[in-house]
């Protein structure tokens, strides 16, 4: 009735609905008019009725008045009831009106405990999802290869995605710190103690031994001139140079030899004590205060070399565009073993039911531990939102809503009331009569 001074149930005065809203609102109005329609059409039934009676119509002419008086007080008294959540009637301050405006805080913090009680109750949430059955109808899901394709190619998607948002300078930096910081946090040395005292035992350090011999004996007779030069730069300046080219050629030789029996005698002295100093090595390592916090500078100094930071961006961007690429490509090792591990979890869920019955403990439990934890933030968020609202906006609102079924309570009270008061009539004509 008052829709012109509140702007109607769209919004502010003047202000037109959204979008989303415009057939709500066209049906609103629509039933208004119906309702209000049939309230004018019995107000002059009444006044054409009871005009009727007077001029000495006949005993119809009663009936009709009364009938149409009573749909009248109906009509008029279920306006006054839906109009009453909403506004003042006619902007009266009539008291117990403009319910949801007046009483909107109240009606948000009854709705938060009806929905903290009714649906956020443990047994109840306990009793949905076990009805619910959510391992059994993941695993049928799950089992059905073009399901499995989907979520293949959505994972991918989000692989890809999450790849590209991320920027290629932050991730590098927080892996670099990462490695930097854990590998300065652990003391390498016990380790590679343990690791070369293991090696050498076992005799797994020979073929490095084998190999070094091998490339020494064959570096000396490549580099022959090399040698000499060498021993004949650092003998003194008074010898003949034909004397320092004699020593020079006896040293390479004796070099030479020493490289070949090594290389070719397993059970060479120096192989031997080469196995003494690598276990000796060992135990400082592990047991050697000095020789361990040698080992920790040299970690330091090492990872913090400009080349390691490198070798890590390095890696990591190689490592991405081998997701990226794999990610992209259907027929990749990636995207199969993915879809195959999904489609196995479908299976296993499909015909394990202690699997099943597992998970969907946990899915329980995890859905109660929420519930438990957070019971009161979920209510507190339906009751601050509703607080947050506008009193006069929020009833519009609701009003666009619901009002449309509200007003076939105005059609229902019109038609009752006139069936009422007919009925009325007629028992008091009868029991007069």
């Amino acid at each position: 009735m008052d829709d012109k001074k509140t702007g109607g149930p769209g919004g502010p005065a003047g202000a037109a609905p959204a979008a989303g809203d415009a057939a709500r609102l066209r049906g609103l109005r629509r039933m208004k008019f119906v309702a209000t329609g049939l309230l004018i059409l019995v107000t002059l039934g009444y006044a054409l009725s009871t005009w009727a009676e007077h001029s000495g119509a006949g005993g119809w002419a009663g009936y009709l008045a009364a009938a149409f008086e009573a749909g009248m007080v109906g009509a008029l008294a279920d306006w006054f009831a839906v109009t009453a959540l909403f506004r003042h009637p006619l902007g009266l301050p009539v008291p117990h009106t403009a319910i949801i405006p007046t009483k909107k805080d109240q009606l948000g913090q009854s709705l938060g405990d009806f929905v903290g009680e009714n649906f956020l109750a443990e047994d109840v949430v306990r009793a949905r999802l076990r009805s619910v059955a959510l391992a059994h109808r993941l695993g049928q899901w799950l089992s059905r290869p073009a399901n499995v394709d989907r979520v293949t190619a959505e994972l991918a998607t989000a692989l890809r995605g999450g790849l590209t948002v991320l920027r290629d300078a932050d991730v590098q930096a927080v892996i670099g710190e990462a490695v930097t910081r854990r590998a300065g946090q652990a003391e390498i040395s016990p380790g590679l103690g343990r690791l070369l005292e293991r090696t050498v035992a076992a005799g797994g350090h020979h073929r490095v031994v084998d190999l070094l011999c091998a490339q020494a004996h064959e570096w000396l007779e490549k580099h022959r001139d090399s040698v000499l030069s060498a021993v004949e730069g650092g003998a003194p300046g008074w010898t003949p140079r034909f004397v320092d080219r004699r020593v020079g050629e006896r040293v390479y030789r004796e070099l030479l030899r020493f490289a070949a029996e090594m290389r070719d005698s397993p059970d060479h002295p120096a192989r031997a004590a080469l196995d003494r100093f690598l276990t000796d090595f060992a135990g400082q390592l592990q047991h050697d205060p000095e020789t361990r916090a040698k080992v920790e500078r040299l970690k330091g100094e090492f990872l913090h070399r400009p080349e390691v930071q490198e070798l890590i961006a390095a890696a990591w961007a190689n490592v991405r565009v081998m997701i990226l690429t794999a990610a992209a490509d259907e027929r990749s090792a990636l995207r199969r073993r993915a879809h195959g591990a999904i489609l196995g979890v479908g299976a296993r869920l499909s015909a394990d039911a202690g699997l099943r019955e597992k998970l969907d403990g946990w899915v329980i439990d995890a859905a109660l531990h929420v519930v438990s934890g957070y019971r009161n933030e979920i209510t507190a968020l339906i009751t601050d939102t509703v607080a947050s609202w506008d009193a006069r906006t929020t009833s519009r609102r609701i009003e666009l809503h619901i009002g449309r079924d509200l007003q076939f309570i105005r059609i229902n009270g019109t038609v009752i009331g006139s069936l009422a008061g007919l009925l009325i009539h007629t028992a008091t004509q009868a029991a007069g009569g």
